[in-house]
């Protein structure tokens, strides 16, 4: 099926952007990598009457250090951070953008884009999340730095107002003695994981100083595991700890049954990816390499 007619805005910077979006009012929608707008639209479930092409925005498209922090701009597409050597320093980072969709999605799709989109099922928000994030934003009422945990508001759902973008994320380099994971049970690349788990640990002499965990796709939006995070703080990270936090993340979750799996299944689903995203982020802190990634039916 071919989309809707609609008229195409080709936007010269943000301001111009966010310009075009007060004008155009709630007929308009922003293209970024369009890899969840344009299916909706040839479906015909997304009709905007107005694009708004963020495309050739020059400097858009970037990864670097800025002191404590990495800096990623909006349009930076899944692609370049999977394969960014700052990136590698952050593995859960890399973990989620590596294991999004297919290649083709990485290529197209971009962080900007997935964050503001606040899809339930979506991988960059639990990772952001899991990590001291935040987003920045510009209209015309001006610049704003959102914290990460008071972006997203609700299914599809997010602070931003309607003649507001996203222009970067600031992303604060985790502490020495630190390792992340990002975890996703899929049927295959495409689709939406049944379950997925975002957990960062900073280690001191092998006891768990601090820990993150956050889970998607199995809520309105990305859950935090408070009470497995609890069960892991000034304790060792063995099989014991691990199975306590596990447990009390299962307990965290809400599912709903739907084509991916019945709700008791995507509870074993989190118990399961929690137990093997913090023996990586444990290993990953002590200096191992280790593989992690998506998790194929």
């Amino acid at each position: 099926m071919y989309p809707r007619p609609f008229h195409y805005h080709r936007a010269k910077s943000y301001e111009d952007a966010a310009a075009l979006l007060g004008q155009l009012g709630d007929e308009a929608k922003l293209l970024a990598g369009g890899q969840s707008l344009i299916p909706l639209m040839k479906l015909r479930f997304a009709n905007p009457a107005h694009l708004v092409d963020l495309n050739f925005i020059p400097n858009t498209s970037y990864i670097r250090r800025d002191g404590d922090a990495v800096v990623i701009g909006a349009m930076t597409r899944h692609a370049e951070l999977e394969h960014s050597d700052i990136i590698g320093g952050i593995p859960l980072i890399h973990d989620c953008a590596a294991g999004i969709a297919d290649v083709q999605v990485r290529n197209r799709g971009t962080i900007g884009g997935s964050v503001a989109e606040a899809d339930p099922s979506g991988d960059w928000a639990a990772t952001l999340l899991a990590l001291d994030s935040e987003v920045r934003c510009a209209g015309p009422k001006g610049k704003r730095v959102v914290k990460m945990k008071d972006f997203i508001l609700d299914a599809y759902t997010s602070v931003l107002e309607p003649d507001e973008l996203i222009t970067e994320i600031r992303v604060k380099i985790p502490p020495k003695q630190s390792g992340g994971a990002y975890l996703a049970f899929k049927r295959c690349a495409p689709v939406y994981a049944s379950a997925a788990v975002a957990v960062q640990l900073t280690m001191d002499n092998g006891v768990c100083r601090d820990a993150s965990i956050y889970l998607a796709a199995v809520g309105l939006t990305p859950i935090q595991a408070s009470d497995a995070e609890a069960a892991l703080r000034g304790q060792p990270i063995n099989a014991q700890t691990i199975a306590r936090a596990a447990e009390a993340a299962r307990a965290a979750a809400e599912p709903q049954s739907d084509m991916r799996g019945s709700a008791e299944y995507k509870r074993a689903l989190v118990s399961g990816l929690v137990k093997r995203a913090l023996d990586i982020g444990a290993r990953r802190a002590r200096g191992e390499r280790v593989e992690g990634g998506h998790i194929y039916a």
